[in-house]
């Protein structure tokens, strides 16, 4: 099962934000497991697929556990390819306590192959409390609580040159029709409007997605991320043909979209935020800050800002989101101490500890906005208070991988090639059909 990186260059601190209502005042710490060093003694192996920066912020979190606890922790990157290896690991006999899993089709493989366990009363409790009750849907298999996400991503934003904007005049638009006239006005201007990065065809899963989600609905959309509503339904058509009106647009695109279908996700960040910019917006989640920032030396919130991705034909502005729940195996040697775990991940104190560090998004609502580092990710966080059950996990996350995961496959290839030649929606969508039913079937 392929992953979509949530970060995907080491470093990316500048920006991250919380999901959910008011931030909690004060509140002391939440036990995981007594302040008495219950756990000593005991080790934890944990596995995700985060390395380099992700995985040393993560390794704090850890670290604060076993001050707690005392129950040490063993951290394993199993690279994207998470169900395979933990798979093996469980064949083996030497299966993990706690997986962080970063998709909602693998969470549901997991608990359908009988390896999880629910969540304890305490955690199930906190998850209550502190989150908005979509993510528990996304966590919970049959109507059991399996997953608790700690680590989210957030899939609406456009990143833009404010250099750029201003010097075509543009403010940041708030409907889908106005930021692509505001990408002909930087255009006009002398850069162009947006560079695509269509090599990697699981960005454009993602402006499909928010397209779709603002204009068709959520409920639409939560019926298409089941496949109860086929691809070839009237309102996939016109949110491809929404999408198509960018697509088809040589003056919106860089390079046009022979050059979109030759750039990879960090070229797309280069072309704005480089040493030699060629467009004035560029959208992505979150993680394009980490990228102008560490590979490009921007300062977030001067030589780099972001808008909220706009709301189309009268919707509203969609938010979507991606990330990593975490997940006690019943194979694991320690699956106890592993709840432990859980029952301290699932607290705005666990949350707290790598919101400090950056890179991070928790969504959880508890966690006080003020542990954020920078104004822009307050912001941020502020700006999406109101989303709560609004907010939709990535789609083709929730596909199988051979439909929505796979390099020159299902909806990737399906949408490069719209890219390619964006003339007839109706029949990119009879082609998505036919992939995606063979695929859930599989």
């Amino acid at each position: 099962m392929m992953r979509r990186r949530t970060t995907l260059l080491t470093g990316c601190t500048a920006l991250a934000l919380a999901l959910g209502a008011t931030a909690c005042g004060g509140g002391g710490p939440v036990s995981a497991g007594g302040g008495d060093k219950a756990l000593s003694g005991q080790t934890v192996n944990v596995a995700g697929v985060w390395s380099g920066s992700e995985q040393k912020n993560f390794q704090k979190v850890l670290d604060a556990f076993t001050a707690k606890t005392g129950a040490k922790t063993q951290f394993t990157s199993t690279g994207d390819n998470v169900s395979t290896v933990v798979g093996s690991k469980i064949e083996g006999g030497n299966a993990p306590d706690v997986v962080m899993v970063p998709q909602v089709g693998v969470l549901q493989q997991f608990a359908q192959k009988g390896w999880l366990k629910p969540l304890s009363p305490t955690a199930e409790k906190s998850v209550d409390a502190g989150y908005a009750s979509v993510w528990k849907k996304y966590g919970s298999v049959d109507g059991k609580l399996y997953g608790l996400y700690f680590k989210a991503a957030h899939k609406s934003t456009v990143w833009y040159s404010p250099g750029a904007l201003d010097q075509a005049g543009v403010k940041p638009p708030t409907t889908y029709d106005a930021m692509l006239k505001a990408g002909h006005t930087v255009s006009d201007s002398g850069l162009a409007a947006f560079s695509v990065a269509g090599q990697d065809g699981w960005t454009l899963t993602d402006w499909f997605e928010n397209i779709y989600l603002s204009q068709a609905g959520p409920e639409k959309y939560d019926a298409l991320a089941a496949h109860k509503l086929k691809w070839t339904d009237a309102s996939v058509v016109k949110a491809l043909g929404t999408l198509g009106k960018l697509f088809k647009d040589k003056q919106l695109i860089a390079g046009g979209q022979k050059e979109a279908l030759n750039t990879d996700f960090p070229g797309s960040v280069e072309k704005v935020f480089g040493p030699k910019p060629e467009a004035g917006m560029v959208y992505e989640g979150d993680f394009v800050a980490g990228v102008a920032k560490d590979q490009f030396g921007r300062t977030i919130g001067k030589d780099a800002d972001f808008f909220p991705f706009p709301a189309v034909d009268g919707g509203k502005a969609p938010v979507v989101s991606g990330g990593d729940a975490a997940v006690v195996l019943k194979d694991g040697k320690n699956s106890k101490a592993g709840m432990k775990l859980l029952e301290y991940l699932a607290t705005p104190e666990a949350a707290a500890v790598w919101a400090k560090a950056g890179g991070f998004l928790s969504p959880n609502k508890k966690l006080d906005f003020g542990e954020y580092g920078d104004d822009v990710t307050r912001a941020t966080a502020k700006s999406l208070v109101g989303a709560g059950d609004s907010v939709r996990f990535d789609m083709s996350d929730q596909a199988p991988a051979a439909f929505g995961g796979t390099k020159g496959a299902g909806e990737w290839k399906l949408l490069q090639d719209f890219l390619r030649d964006p003339s007839n929606p109706k029949r990119t969508a009879a082609q998505l059909e036919d992939a995606a039913a063979k695929a859930y079937k599989g």
